[in-house]
């Protein structure tokens, strides 16, 4: 509230608003959303209220990832009551810190749900919305690309990228008048340093490492790595080149078939999930960004022998993981575990098959 205050008393230059937490670090969206509740919630002064409105936007967060899984039909029915109940972290990120990263999520899961039901244009709407939120929702972007070569190809995808940005203009568009660097720097600072006092992931590590930046640089490269071999190995079918993605799908050499709605889920959600697997640092709020993506992801693994008990117990470890405050040596090395074992499990997964391929099986 601190931060856009400064808003509506007119500053738009970027780096001239602060609040107590430090300076203003998000997009645009996240001025308008928070501007509207600064003044629902009386200037903010109405912290239950505010409340009020996040337990709503939890409601319809749960009812978009519902929405989604009875799409799929991938997770067994009783893993929603831990989707539900089970998470104090989530409860607490949501109702209680009222932090942006519930809000970018609920719209992202909503474009989500746009794409599971063939509206491109409009998903790719409320997908930049919650971009402009929060620039955590860009993990999913590699899947997303992919998706979108795959139903259009090249040429019908650059119209929807171009929409995507056209809206990143638009919203930043005060800002961007009075200091465009100030505005891009400070809202889509990539390089931007973690504090080793709120690592969840890398508590194992000496602080100096945990700061280097060519730690970082390795992390970086490492997740372009493994988003490359799982588009080259696990996403797309394997007679199929990448240039073949790029051309119209009536154009290409084979026979273009719809992707299904697990496979259109799975490819966004792993794409999310790498990037949180290599991510530089998670801090607590950070959990919102996977943790509705974590069922379908544990019960996608190929792994025969993954039971339905293990499945559970791995949510149950990643859960308590995410609950130990501050984080330890041995949380963070569980979290890191944890992670390694859902990704060999997708990685080992037979992937979905797509519709055409489904109908020849029939």
């Amino acid at each position: 509230m601190d931060e856009v205050e400064g808003v509506i008393n007119g500053t738009y230059d970027y780096t001239q608003l602060k609040g107590d937490t430090g300076p203003l670090v998000y997009p645009a969206g996240f001025v308008y959303i928070f501007t509207a509740l600064y003044y629902v919630t009386n200037h903010g002064v109405n912290i239950r209220l505010a409340q009020y409105l996040f337990a709503v936007f939890y409601l319809l967060t749960l009812l978009l990832v519902f929405r989604i899984y009875h799409r799929t039909k991938k997770v067994p029915p009783y893993v929603f009551f831990f989707v539900c109940c089970a998470s104090y972290r989530i409860h607490s990120i949501f109702v209680l810190r009222l932090f942006n990263d519930p809000v970018a999520m609920m719209m992202l899961f909503g474009a989500v749900n746009f794409f599971l039901d063939g509206r491109w244009t409009l998903g790719c709407v409320l997908y930049s919305l919650a971009v402009s939120v929060k620039m955590n929702v860009l993990l999913f972007a590699p899947g997303l690309l992919f998706l979108l070569l795959s139903e259009f190809g090249l040429m019908r995808t650059i119209p929807k990228l171009s929409l995507c940005a056209a809206i990143q203009l638009l919203l930043g568009l005060p800002f961007l008048m009075e200091n465009p660097i100030g505005y891009m720097t400070r809202s889509f600072d990539l390089g931007r340093q973690f504090m080793f006092t709120w690592t969840v992931n890398w508590r194992f590590l000496p602080e100096w490492l945990f700061l280097s930046r060519y730690f970082h640089l390795v992390l970086l490269a490492t997740h372009l790595l493994a988003l490359l071999l799982f588009a080259l190995r696990r996403w797309k079918r394997p007679e199929e080149s990448i240039m073949e993605l790029l051309k119209e799908p009536g154009k290409r050499v084979l026979l273009a078939q719809k992707l299904t709605s697990d496979q259109m889920v799975l490819i966004l959600f792993t794409s999310n999930f790498i990037g949180m697997c290599f991510s530089r640092s998670l801090h607590y709020q950070f959990y919102v960004w996977y943790f509705h993506t974590l069922p379908f992801l544990l019960w996608s693994g190929g792994v025969k022998k993954l039971a339905h008990l293990l499945r559970v117990l791995i949510l149950g470890l990643v859960e308590l993981s995410w609950n130990t405050y501050p984080s330890t040596i041995y949380s963070s090395a569980a979290l890191h575990l944890c992670h390694l074992i859902m990704l060999l499990s997708l990685w080992f997964a037979q992937p979905p098959a797509r519709q055409g391929e489904k109908a020849k099986s029939q």
